[in-house]
């Protein structure tokens, strides 16, 4: 390869997404930020929105604003994800509480539809939250759960699955996007694994939402959630969304009901009678100045598309790791995610046995990455504020760190936002 600087710049020249980067308030543009993965930059057009709810909706109009916008936002901007990133239909998603929250009510739901099934499938090595859901519903109701183990740096394959699968199966809970090594699974095919015993899916879309192509009515995905804070640049903390195909939403009934997913709920009526679609999986009032930061961020990634931000995805991650190639892997810096960018989401990561002081070191020299337990440094690419220079800047530093023996020496101590699990 040996590329040099400039022909990286002049990558980023011609790059068709590169205006988007605009978009966004970036105060300071020698910073390399690198973990959009975890937390999104903001977009301009966010900051404005939320100053009209608070001075125009709420300041002025009150609780008139109910009347108008507010009541519609979790089925408008559900639309809006939905068919515009996840490759689903009007009326199959919603935007409302956490992941957390979202996906209890999955796979509730999921087992509630399985009666008499005592098993559910997981990866040992998924998200934390994931695996902490599965295992309070397992506690409660007395089921068996289905470790996969030992999967590798290229994710959840039929192999790993199928071994574990039969019709004690309720539901297999598994995530499109590993959140350490960006390992990408197809999920067509364990979709259709678990189908054919008779089990439902629940998918995890919060590490490919926006940065992958999803196609959730093609891959006959039954449930699936994701945050909204990641690659969609909705902020901190900002609501999940979550998708229910819409054959089987009349089946499937979340277990934490509220008013908002109460049919005529402004009846205040006794019992229970839930909406007929998607918004039954509503439970309570949304936050709508958290809710209506989530829509420009993803307004923007409809209008550059997703076959563009993919193919940049992919070029990045691909520059990537033939820079690792010809500058770290002669240092004994390992990787730790797929080299076929065929498998791989919107980010890599490369492994060292320092690689906490070694990210610690990058924040000093203003590049944002994040470090993931026990040694790994994890480079998250968005492709709509990520240059192509800033590949090239973040693995030269780097690799400079490394030879320099820059880990030998006293380094401030990691800010605990580089390590956060997200």
């Amino acid at each position: 390869m040996t590329l040099s600087r400039s022909e990286f710049q002049a990558m980023d020249a011609s790059d068709p997404l590169a205006a988007f980067r605009e978009r966004f308030a970036i105060d300071d543009d020698a910073l390399v930020y690198l973990d959009g993965n975890s937390l999104g930059r903001l977009p301009k057009a966010s900051r404005t929105r939320v100053l009209e709810v608070l001075d125009r909706e709420w300041g002025r109009d009150l609780i008139r604003s109910w009347d108008g916008d507010w009541m519609h936002l979790p089925t408008r901007i559900g639309d809006l994800i939905g068919v515009e990133l996840l490759g689903a239909q009007p009326g199959e998603v919603v935007v409302a509480d956490t992941v957390t929250v979202s996906l209890y009510k999955a796979v509730s739901a999921a087992l509630d539809a399985r009666p008499g099934r005592t098993t559910v499938v997981i990866e040992r090595d998924n998200f934390p939250t994931d695996r902490y859901i599965v295992e309070s519903l397992a506690r409660q109701r007395g089921l068996t759960i289905r470790w996969i183990d030992e999967v590798g740096f290229d994710g959840v394959g039929a192999s790993h699955l199928r071994p574990l699968l039969d019709e004690t199966v309720a539901v297999t809970v598994l995530s499109q996007v590993d959140y350490r090594s960006a390992a990408l699974v197809d999920m067509a095919d364990l979709t259709r694994m678990a189908h054919a015993v008779g089990a439902l899916t629940v998918w995890d879309l919060s590490h490919s939402a926006g940065v992958v192509a999803i196609d959730l009515r093609g891959d006959d995905v039954d449930i699936a959630v994701g945050c909204t804070y990641k690659y969609l640049n909705g902020g901190p903390g900002a609501p999940a969304f979550t998708f229910v195909r819409e054959e089987l939403q009349r089946q499937l009934r979340q277990p934490i009901w509220g008013w908002w997913s109460r049919r005529e709920m402004f009846d205040m009526e006794q019992g229970y009678d839930p909406e007929p679609g998607i918004r039954s999986w509503l439970t309570g009032t949304p936050g709508i100045v958290s809710m209506a930061a989530i829509e420009p961020g993803v307004a923007m990634l409809a209008e550059a598309g997703m076959e563009a931000i993919r193919a940049k995805s992919r070029a990045l991650t691909e520059l990537a790791v033939e820079l690792y190639d010809e500058t770290l892997r002669p240092l004994g810096v390992g990787i730790a995610s797929p080299r076929d960018s065929n498998r791989r989401g919107g980010h890599i990561t490369v492994t060292h046995p320092e690689a906490k002081t070694l990210t610690a070191e990058l924040i000093q020299a203003a590049m944002v990455p994040d470090f993931r337990r026990p040694d790994g440094i994890r480079l998250g690419l968005a492709p709509l504020t990520t240059r192509f220079v800033d590949v090239y800047d973040v693995v030269a530093c780097l690799a400079d760190l490394v030879a320099s023996g820059a880990t030998q020496q006293a380094s401030p101590s990691l800010p605990a936002s580089a390590t956060s699990e997200l």
